[in-house]
């Protein structure tokens, strides 16, 4: 009887152990949603002499903004970003956590949004997010849309009033400043939403530099990118992994590419790809472990004579 009493003694400190450092593994993954960081790459690209003398084009990669009314610290972070000056702002979507959440992305984004830009949307930006089953996230597989449609219109028309440009399914082709661009963009990969036929070509071969929106990471249209020519592609929706392992590994990436490459600056194949942690999560899953949010400012430099 006593080494019963002993052993259920023992069970129930063990358990009480485990909950108590589940409770404080989640407090800790709460305090990092705002511990933002700015993360910063070089990346040679341009021919020599493109640039003219200037040192670099730099281009500011935001993604999953997952913006819900009343957070002013990711507003404030946001909007101090314009002090870095960039050339151009790529959004890769998921700008969306809630139906009221539109004038604070426009807050957030503010000054930026009068500076060059292209976009493409998440499905976060069309439908509202909801409760899934976080064993099913862990297991790989792709959770169901609400289909609670979000406001996404009135912020495509707000972007597009401030000069960004629509990339979904889109090719476009611009100057910034000295350098010439050519970008193509596909909507949401990850619901299948993207149809690679509307924008499939190489980009112009006059460009100097050449740009593949997306917002999900899926290999399938990476591999279309990559055998067009892109140089670069940029996406988000990963979140980086999220729940992470010490040294930012990530369990699962929520996509098809591979955890290697959830996150960063990598190669995919002869193209080069940027996967953005991102700025949020979806108000259901509110943590993240060792995965801060960031975005990145992306030096494109000219390739050594």
């Amino acid at each position: 009887m006593d080494q019963v009493f002993v052993n259920a003694r023992s069970i129930a400190i063990a358990t009480g152990t485990l909950i108590a450092a589940g409770l404080g593994t989640l407090a800790w993954g709460v305090s990092e949603l705002n511990k933002f960081q700015l993360k910063t790459l070089t990346l040679p690209l341009f021919e020599p002499g493109t640039l003219r003398g200037d040192e670099e084009f730099r281009i500011l990669h935001i993604s999953d903004l997952h913006m819900i009314p009343g957070q002013e610290t990711k507003k404030a972070w946001v909007s101090a970003l314009d002090s870095l000056e960039p050339d151009l702002v790529i959004n890769t979507g998921d700008n969306l956590s809630d139906e009221k959440a539109v004038p604070d992305v426009l807050r957030a984004l503010g000054p930026l949004l009068s500076r060059p830009g292209m976009f493409v949307f998440g499905t976060n930006d069309y439908w509202a997010p909801r409760l899934v089953n976080p064993v099913g996230y862990l297991l790989g597989r792709k959770r169901e849309v609400s289909h609670i449609d979000l406001p996404w219109r009135s912020m495509r028309a707000a972007f597009i009033e401030r000069g960004w440009q629509d990339a979904n399914q889109n090719r476009l082709e611009f100057q910034v400043g000295r350098i010439r661009l050519a970008a193509a963009g596909v909507d949401d990969p990850h619901h299948d939403l993207d149809d690679y036929e509307e924008i499939a070509g190489p980009p112009n071969a006059d460009a100097d530099l050449s740009l593949a929106l997306l917002h999900a990471p899926e290999p399938r249209v990476l591999e279309r990118f990559e055998a067009d020519g892109y140089q670069l592609s940029l996406s988000g929706h990963t979140h980086g992994g999220q729940i992470c392992l010490p040294g930012s590994h990530a369990i699962v990436t929520n996509s098809g590419i591979d955890r290697g490459r959830v996150q960063g600056l990598h190669r995919f194949g002869r193209m080069w790809m940027h996967v953005s942690n991102g700025l949020g999560t979806s108000k259901f899953a509110p943590v993240r472990i060792f995965c801060r949010p960031s975005a990145t400012l992306l030096r494109i430099a000219e390739r050594p004579a």
